[in-house]
């Protein structure tokens, strides 16, 4: 890879799931990866941070300093114990987790967003990318409240925030995947936790993300909503 395409990514939630196997890819093709998660991360430089509260996520801009950022890749997300299986009931759901899966997958990319902010309007056409689910489109929820509210909310919020940084000229991106074939994913069709299922591809959500980074700065992604056939 030339130096000039070269670029610096930092990828939350990067120890397992979508996030590692995004972490993995790029760092394989020579991009420089700052890697945020509580856990050892599958590749890149670790940010060691739990974004579910203000001093991880006030540990990710200490961890990135004043370095440029191209792409911020926000890949984590939580949800309810039982969750998508008939396991799951709200009722029995407590308030504290209700407010830990709205802090992960609402409140910390609000958050680090801003905090990354003047990271990225130093990159060569910026973006950031955020994993969301076809949970968080209209009509489309599932029986998960919390999870549920989080995903519509991160889409609000991403909206509002192409506004709030509309003279930044930051690309901004909501992803809203299916069922993905991480290896937990595929562990609960294994073991009947979900139904018989072909989950979207890994492949298939690093190819999206890398198509949106491969797009001019005249050309913004709102959604990219993919769903299992």
């Amino acid at each position: 890879m030339n130096q000039e395409e070269k670029k610096r990514l930092v990828v939350i939630g990067a120890s397992r799931g979508i996030g590692a196997a995004v972490a993995k890819h790029f760092s394989s093709r020579g991009h420089e990866i700052f890697s945020v998660s509580r856990s050892t991360p599958a590749a890149g430089t670790w940010i060691k941070a739990d974004v579910s509260n203000p001093n991880g996520i006030a540990a990710v801009k200490e961890g990135i300093g004043t370095e440029s950022v191209d792409a911020l890749l926000f890949m984590g997300g939580v949800w309810e114990g039982g969750a998508f299986t008939d396991d799951y009931d709200f009722l029995k759901s407590s308030d504290q987790e209700t407010r830990f899966v709205i802090s992960v997958n609402m409140i910390a990319p609000i958050e680090i967003t801003r905090k990354l902010s003047e990271n990225l309007v130093k990159g060569k056409n910026p973006r950031a990318i955020y994993i969301g689910s076809v949970s968080g489109l209209d009509n489309c929820a599932s029986a998960e409240v919390a999870n549920t509210a989080s995903k519509f909310g991160l889409r609000g919020a991403v909206q509002s925030l192409r506004l709030a940084f509309r003279d930044k000229k930051i690309g901004f991106t909501v992803i809203n995947p299916g069922n993905v074939a991480t290896d937990e994913v595929m562990l609960d069709i294994k073991e009947g936790r979900f139904p018989p299922q072909t989950p979207i591809p890994l492949s298939d959500i690093i190819s999206s993300i890398e198509w949106i980074l491969s797009l001019s700065s005249d050309v913004d992604v709102q959604d990219l909503n993919l769903h299992q056939r």
